[in-house]
């Protein structure tokens, strides 16, 4: 039974990005064989955010997954995602907390979406804080170049400092056009 349930998973997989209709028949069939594999929950979840735009049901689906087995790393990432787009800012930093407590969970993605919370909050000070964090622990070359995208992204939004000498020498142009 699980060879037939891996083998419809690994056709979801393969399809999800570009035969949608298959991935989907796939997911039907795996869920059919065991409605709590958590991979093909992840997947449909994935399939309700990411294709049908239906957040509520994808969240469902994530928290389903995430009930069957707490350690289910895969629907951690998707999950996150579509609380961010769903806006449920609150439920995102709720399980952000949780998922520190977890064994064997990728910090550095923990930091890193906390730092993208703390964006979407507009609090990019400490958005940084948590990008450092997210480096410190990461030990992925690839998950490293994400980090400093969103690195980036973030110091692009915040605010520009004005030099302490720039500041003063406005200061003294504005008392000698007042004379």
């Amino acid at each position: 039974m699980t060879k037939n349930i891996n083998q419809y998973v690994f056709k979801a997989m393969e399809d999800f990005d570009y035969n949608i209709e298959y991935a989907a028949e796939a997911l039907g069939y795996a869920l059919a064989y065991d409605e709590n594999n958590t991979m093909a929950l992840t997947l449909m979840g994935r399939l309700y955010a990411e294709k049908l735009y239906d957040y509520e049901a994808a969240i469902d689906y994530f928290k389903q997954a995430l009930a069957e087995r707490v350690n289910a790393f895969e629907v951690y990432q998707p999950y996150l995602d579509t609380l961010f787009i769903n806006e449920d800012f609150k439920e995102a930093s709720d399980f952000i907390d949780f998922a520190f407590s977890v064994k064997g969970v990728n910090k550095s993605m923990l930091y890193m979406n906390k730092a993208v919370l703390k964006e979407r909050l507009f609090q990019y000070e400490d958005a940084m804080l948590m990008i450092k964090e997210a480096e410190k622990h990461n030990y992925d070359v690839d998950y490293g170049y994400r980090i400093g995208e969103v690195k980036s992204r973030i110091e692009g939004k915040m605010p520009k400092k004005k030099e302490k000498k720039s500041k003063k020498k406005d200061e003294k142009e504005d008392k000698k056009g007042a004379k």
